[in-house]
């Protein structure tokens, strides 16, 4: 099939190289978002899946929205069977939608009708699941809402973090997608519509969403670190100064000291903190201007009180 395919992100790369490598289907233009200002330097940089598509010597498609006409003219020039999207960024308007032959088929990162939105993995992370997984489905103008052609499934391991969990589902996800386009092209796929119970949202997370809250138990400090990881980034506050996070394990071994929320407890080789519940172990921090270190290291050159707290 003759295939427009939109993405943006790293996490849309596997599926572009998995269809740019099938003999059975044919990119003929690659949709994405503009490019944008990154980094520190606010440099304009082109999105990965730009990267690729240029590499590839594929025309690329980068309008500020979808109702521009110059895109659509060219959408309907293309004349594609069918249009995957992987993480695009931005919802496709119905005169979009009705150019492909076999509509726009979507490859989101849950099992629909769970977690419908921008930030699934990180949701299900938060939520506790310990299965998430993909669906392909056939996209509508509402938000995920459309009949599915295919799932799969991963486990979500105790210390996984968002970014552990994406990277499978990218690479599985890839599979998936291009198993789903070649059952369009043989008449066999057969979308069915969504189950009308257990629909959840998840829209994406900000910043401040992903300020610790050490008044909560360990384990949803901990489930929150790694929903965070590696965007937004957890952090929490010290003297008044910001420090990002990587995951932390509950130290289930230290059950008996007694920290109250956002309390540390400093030792040689490791650093605690008091939750609502059972304490802490922090892993690998970030202090403002600085690199990544152990909380050990950072604590011992910060001169760090068991007296101070965590905010």
């Amino acid at each position: 099939m003759r295939l427009v395919f939109a993405g943006t992100p790293a996490v849309a790369v596997p599926t572009l190289q998995a269809l740019l490598a099938s003999p059975r289907h044919d990119v003929v233009a690659v949709l994405t978002r503009p490019d944008r200002p990154a980094g520190r330097g606010r440099t304009v940089a082109r999105s990965p899946v730009r990267e690729v598509a240029d590499t590839a010597g594929v025309e690329v498609l980068a309008p500020e929205r979808l109702t521009e006409e110059n895109f659509l003219a060219r959408l309907r020039d293309l004349a594609p069977d069918c249009c995957p999207v992987v993480a695009y960024g931005a919802l496709v308007p119905r005169v979009a939608l009705d150019v492909p032959v076999h509509g726009w088929v979507n490859l989101h990162f849950s099992l629909l009708p769970a977690w419908r939105g921008a930030a699934p993995v990180p949701h299900a992370i938060l939520a506790g699941d310990d299965v998430t997984g993909a669906t392909t489905f056939l996209l509508e103008e509402g938000l995920d809402t459309g009949p599915v052609y295919g799932v799969l499934t991963t486990d979500i391991g105790l210390q996984d973090t968002a970014g552990d969990v994406l990277d499978r589902l990218a690479t599985s996800g890839a599979g998936l997608m291009l198993a789903t386009l070649d059952a369009i092209e043989d008449g066999t796929a057969v979308p069915l519509p969504q189950p009308t119970e257990g629909v959840s949202l998840a829209p994406k997370l900000t910043v401040d969403d992903a300020r610790v809250d050490w008044s909560a138990p360990a384990l949803r400090v901990s489930r929150l670190v790694r929903a965070c990881t590696p965007a937004p980034g957890a952090w929490t506050t010290l003297r008044g100064r910001r420090l990002k996070l990587s995951p932390v394990t509950v130290a289930s071994d230290a059950s008996d000291v007694d920290l109250p929320p956002g309390a540390v407890d400093v030792a040689r080789d490791r650093v605690l903190v008091g939750t609502g519940s059972t304490p802490v172990r922090l892993g690998e921090v970030r202090p403002e201007g600085r690199g990544a270190m152990s909380a050990a290291d950072w604590a011992r050159g910060l001169h760090l009180r068991s007296d101070e707290r965590l905010e």
